[in-house]
């Protein structure tokens, strides 16, 4: 059965998908269009990537046209507000946040130089985490003088079980988990709800080193069902998370990982 949905669960809704150039944000972009929502397709380099998705949100047999890419460095503070001003002006406000933008470096602590350590922490921390708060805040003080708003933030199994080969990217997922929580709390009484989305391995190019080759089949194996995630898996939950009815579910942390770690 297909995840895909021609519901219209998001007709009249604004949507900011940060990273929505490739893998899960633009599928993401691609199915908050094709249920009637107009949506900024946000990109940091992949400028040519973003129009492409851009059109063919167009082209989806949606309710809404209207869809706008817009980029800006997250690890730049400034920018990332400035993200969230330029797409309520282009859209015309936003209703939900979909913080997707991530970076991911090998740095594991023995085989890393200093100079690779630090600055991969840097990016880790000032992109996954950072850049997504400052997006989260800028949005959410407009949320709030205009009915509320959802914000979904794409989060990692590596939060949980850890990531040697990457320890940074694994702590700024444990920080979006609680920074997750801690809005969610906050935010609440504003109408506004927050969540977070953990998966483990996509099929996106960033996991695509450890997709192949001899590890290939191992990691596959890490889930009972004997594959990693696709990117509409994941995005089915993103959607299902910033739909109406889910509001009572504000502050959940939702695995999407084929049991491949399972937590308590």
């Amino acid at each position: 059965m297909s995840n895909a949905s021609s519901s219209g669960r998001f007709v009249g809704r604004r949507v900011l998908v940060t990273g929505g150039s490739g893998g899960i944000g633009a599928e993401v972009c691609r199915r908050f269009a094709r249920e009637g929502a107009r949506v900024a397709v946000h990109y940091g380099r992949r400028e040519a990537a973003a129009e492409e998705v851009r059109q063919a949100l167009e082209a989806e047999p949606s309710h809404a046209g209207g869809h706008v890419a817009l980029g800006a460095d997250l690890a730049d503070a400034a920018a990332a507000r400035a993200l969230v001003e330029e797409a309520i002006d282009a859209l015309g406000g936003i209703d939900v946040l979909v913080n997707n933008a991530g970076v991911f470096e090998l740095h594991a602590p023995l085989d890393s130089d200093f100079e690779t350590w630090t600055r991969a922490w840097r990016r880790a921390l000032d992109i996954n985490l950072a850049g997504a708060a400052h997006a989260a805040w800028a949005a959410a003080r407009h949320m709030s003088a205009h009915g509320g708003g959802r914000i979904v933030n794409v989060s990692s199994r590596g939060a949980f079980r850890g990531e040697p080969e990457s320890p940074a990217y694994g702590a700024s997922k444990a920080g979006l988990n609680a920074l997750s929580q801690s809005l969610a709390a906050a935010l609440a009484p504003h109408d506004i709800f927050v969540y977070a989305v953990a998966p483990g391995f996509v099929e996106t190019a960033m996991a695509r080193p450890h997709l192949a080759g001899d590890r290939a089949q191992a990691v596959r194996n890490q889930s009972p069902l004997g594959r990693v995630a696709t990117v509409g898996d994941v995005a089915y939950w993103v959607l299902a998370m910033a739909a109406e009815g889910a509001e009572f579910a504000t502050g959940t942390i939702l695995d999407v990982n084929g049991a491949s770690y399972l937590r308590t």
